[in-house]
């Protein structure tokens, strides 16, 4: 029941009445996630979502799992003259959400700025194939059941960025995406060594999204923009390029395809050398191990001949462990996607797809 839920079970409760909010039917036989569209300017669409969602008494300073704590306020504030510089058309979208909601933006600020930075993160598994005759990115999002109904799917047609669609367990930031150049991007979050202010993996990947055609202007991009938190970003193009990234305030390192092995995987850890010392060690990590190997041992034999099928079966833990968590743990995979590029297609299974089939989504064309 809702009620005997851990703290925090209500903390996308904020979006629980979305699907009246869409203008897209909802298949809900396949379907438990909440679907969104977006248009108008950034400010606009921030205004209109916060009033509608206050309308239905769903305020989301009332229902944050974690304390609004001083410094993660100060940290926000830090954050702010750097998303000014690189991304306020995202502040625009606070503001306006912030009016709607009747709230301060600062507080709204506090909550997203830290994520990523400061726990708690989600614990996924990404990977992407390029092997002449395909081109996808895959990817398991990992994170508490409790909360398994409140996931968001977005589509964006805002005003002066690229139309993209993708996926959060938050709000505003995102997790997974497209965009209509047919770029896309996966995120798996890591428990950072160090913090300092800049744009967290949600904020990063979000960015990307928006203005970004392919896998080398996202570099580049990367580059260029102060990054707050650590995480693994996997890279995939429609002109067939693929790249995984690992980043921390402090370092980034880009790895590509070796020769014969086409494809990058990720799971919530470094692995390269130079980012092991990036890592807080001691953390929970929900098994990454297990699961990065079981994308290495599969994608090192099959990626040369993988097709999209092939790529649910690794996502269903048909290859081995990768979402077979123990139900009874509060944890699982709370959706899996598989961005065709090569077809521009996106396939989605709203839950564990080792349960859950995959449903075409066909409201974003690119």
């Amino acid at each position: 029941m809702l009620n005997e839920a851990p703290r925090g079970f209500r903390v996308r409760g904020c979006i629980q009445n979305c699907r009246q909010l869409s203008n897209e039917p909802i298949k809900r036989r396949a379907q438990t996630m909440y679907h969104v569209t977006y248009r108008g300017t950034h400010r606009e669409a921030g205004l209109r979502w916060g009033r509608r969602l206050a309308s239905h008494g769903n305020l989301i300073l009332q229902n944050v799992p974690f304390p609004i704590t001083q410094a993660r306020l100060q940290f926000a504030q830090q954050c702010v003259p750097i998303y000014r510089q690189f991304f306020p058309a995202v502040l625009q979208e606070i503001d306006g959400l912030a009016e709607g909601q009747g709230c301060a933006p600062q507080a709204l600020q506090a909550v997203l700025f830290s994520m990523y930075a400061m726990p708690p993160a989600c614990r996924c598994s990404c990977f992407a194939v390029s092997n002449g005759a395909q081109a996808f990115l895959a990817r398991n999002s990992d994170f508490l059941l409790a909360l398994r109904h409140l996931n968001l799917n977005v589509v964006y047609r805002l005003d002066g960025g690229f139309h993209f669609t993708g996926n959060t367990t938050a709000f505003i930031e995102i997790e997974d995406g497209v965009n209509e150049h047919g770029f896309a991007v996966g995120l798996t979050a890591v428990a950072p060594s160090h913090i300092r202010p800049g744009l967290n993996a949600g904020m990063l990947l979000r960015l990307m999204l928006e203005t970004c055609r392919t896998v080398d202007e996202a570099l580049t991009l990367l580059r260029s923009v102060p990054v707050a938190s650590a995480q693994t970003l996997t890279l995939a193009d429609a002109g067939g390029a693929i790249a995984l990234v690992e980043c921390s305030c402090r370092r980034v390192e880009v790895l590509r395809p070796v020769p014969h092995q086409p494809f990058v995987c990720a799971v919530n850890a470094f692995h390269t050398p130079a980012m092991r010392a990036e890592r807080l060690e001691g953390v929970d990590d929900w098994a990454a191990a297990p699961r990065y190997r079981t994308m290495l041992r599969a994608l090192g034999a099959k990626a040369a001949g993988m097709d999209i099928s092939g790529a649910m079966a690794l996502l269903a833990g048909k290859e081995g462990f990768l979402c077979q968590y123990d139900r009874h743990s509060g944890r699982g995979t709370v959706w899996a996607v598989l961005y065709d590029l090569k077809r521009r297609a996106v396939w989605r299974a709203e839950g564990s797809p080792a349960q859950r089939r995959f449903v075409q989504d066909a409201r974003h064309i690119f």
